[in-house]
């Protein structure tokens, strides 16, 4: 456990690198177009793997305020994630832009102006799963098991100082 603790930085780091590689092998090697929220989701992952080379610089790579940021970026993740498992269960409506589906509109110019800006892939499709679980979801299981590592990391040292 003490090796996790040590370089629990570097393995946040790690995870990151290799969520956005998958996503990218998924995206431009399988064709699989990801939705308006599955790009907001990648964003914590970007987040991480900018902040933490520059910790490491600075030589303050086991910094308290480097993992506050780490949790900032996956809260905000967890809120895109679970707001996309939600869309995808039809339990919450997707932002505007996130549904292929058309409104009802007054004027010949702006049905053809909604459907020239429609996304190519609807957030509430599901386009691939392993094991009977979504990209969404298996995001969401990824930042859940980040969020409460890091939260145990942070009240540890926290508590250290």
């Amino acid at each position: 456990m003490n090796i996790i603790y040590r370089n629990w930085g570097v393995i946040v780091f790690a995870i990151s690198i290799i969520a956005i590689f998958i996503a990218l092998i998924a995206e431009y090697f399988y064709n699989l177009l990801p939705c308006k929220m599955c790009l907001y989701q990648r964003y914590p992952y970007y987040s991480i793997i900018i902040i933490y080379p520059i910790f490491l610089f600075l030589k303050k790579h086991n910094s308290i305020m480097l993992f506050i940021l780490f949790e900032i970026s996956i809260v905000y993740g967890l809120f895109y994630s679970i707001w996309h498992v939600g869309i995808e269960k039809n339990i919450f409506k997707g932002p505007q832009g996130c549904s292929n589906s058309l409104e009802k509109l007054s004027s010949v110019d702006k049905l053809k102006e909604q459907i020239i800006n429609q996304p190519i892939v609807d957030c509430a499709t599901i386009n691939w799963q392993i094991f009977g679980f979504s990209a969404a979801t298996i995001n969401l299981i990824l930042l859940l098991f980040i969020i409460f590592f890091n939260t145990i990391f942070v009240m540890k040292n926290y508590y250290e100082k």
